[in-house]
């Protein structure tokens, strides 16, 4: 019966195929089938069959695959089930643990990820071919939390296959990628733009952004997913604030160029007058003047006074607050306002722009944090 899998066959042992349930799976795919066969089998080649095989096992299998000649395998622990598999027409291959032992320890391993992170572990799944749990890690990637993730793999002794693999994994839409000048979304209904991402000297993962955005300690999103909550925030007095970030999401240490490619984020420099200064943020994107002022104290109205900011004349706008201000590939600080007229930056009725800026130094040091660099 090699290469089919014929209807009604009786199976002895613990485990019965029924003939209702593979009627029933042969009915639902007689669209796809190949012409030639006949009522009453399905080739053993159909994913059908494999998802058929493996359901009526259960936990007995565990799992499924195509080898180099097409023949379907089916991984088991035991010779009474591996019977089961060369009845139905594939072919059985024992394994050492059952799928019960191996899925355990990835559940394990899941909840390890969940509760304290996995560091750069690229993933972790039971490999019916190796009859183990595959956990595949960048090479070269030695910080702690990698560490601590593979040495609990580890504990699981030949339960587990440790994989190196080259290359960092990502997300290919980059829904989940995080750069400096992106539109973050606050649970309060406003807007604001990401400055720079960051680490704490604990490691934690944050999101420097404007303090004003932070103030009333909101959650923040992107594209309706969760980003995380405010940890810290400074405003008036100051304009800075961090947001924590959950796993999941991409840290990156570039600022978005808006249409102009991402800029690496390479370290910090101070103001400097003079000097050429771009911002990135949500409502302008891209935009570019330069440093005329530093150490300024600015009047937001309401008895919200601002010191310590510097002036810059790059177009800002309402819902760049938070975003990211460069000069060449160095961080100078976080929007923090601007002068405008009826909504607008000021060169849009023939003047110079009067925007204002955090230093980015002052909220490194009171979040004790380092800037993701690229």
């Amino acid at each position: 019966m090699s290469g089919r899998f014929r209807v009604g066959a009786a199976l002895a042992g613990a485990v019965v195929l029924t003939a209702a349930g593979l009627v029933a799976a042969n009915w639902a795919t007689a669209d796809s089938e190949p012409s030639g066969v006949k009522p009453g089998e399905l080739t053993a080649k159909s994913p059908l069959v494999a998802d058929t095989v493996e359901t009526e096992l259960g936990s007995r299998a565990v799992g499924s695959y195509y080898d180099e000649a097409g023949e379907l395998v089916v991984a088991v622990s035991d010779l009474a089930t591996a019977d089961l598999v060369r009845a139905a027409g594939a072919i059985p291959r024992l394994v050492r643990f059952t799928a019960d032992q191996l899925n355990a320890v990835q559940s394990e391993l899941n909840r390890l990820a969940s509760g304290s992170g996995a560091g750069k572990v690229r993933s972790w799944y039971v490999d019916p071919l190796s009859g183990t749990v595959v956990v595949t890690v960048p090479r070269g990637a030695r910080d702690l939390i990698t560490q601590r993730f593979v040495d609990r793999a580890k504990a699981n002794g030949d339960r587990v296959t440790i994989r190196s693999a080259p290359g960092r994994v990502t997300t290919t839409a980059d829904d989940f990628g995080l750069r400096g000048g992106l539109q973050v979304d606050k649970n309060t209904g406003y807007v604001c733009s990401l400055g720079f991402n960051a680490r704490t000297t604990k490691g934690t993962r944050i999101f420097l952004t404007a303090g004003h955005c932070t103030a009333g300690k909101p959650s923040f999103s992107r594209n309706g997913y969760v980003l995380g909550n405010t940890r810290t925030s400074s405003f008036p007095g100051n304009d800075f604030g961090s947001v924590g970030v959950i796993e999941g999401w991409d840290q990156q240490g570039y600022v978005d160029g808006w249409g102009a490619g991402n800029v690496s984020v390479k370290g910090i420099a101070n103001a400097t007058v003079g000097s050429t200064l771009c911002k990135s943020g949500k409502s302008t994107g891209w935009t570019c003047g330069r440093i005329v002022a530093r150490n300024v104290t600015v009047n937001y109205g309401s008895n919200r006074i601002v010191k310590g900011l510097f002036q810059h004349t790059a177009c800002v706008e309402a819902g760049d607050s938070g975003g990211a201000n460069m000069t060449g590939n160095y961080a100078q600080g976080i929007t923090s306002g601007a002068a405008l007229i009826n909504g607008q930056c000021l060169e849009k009725t023939g003047q110079t722009n009067e925007s204002y800026s955090q230093p980015i130094g002052e909220a490194l040091q009171a979040t004790q944090s380092r800037l993701v660099l690229s």
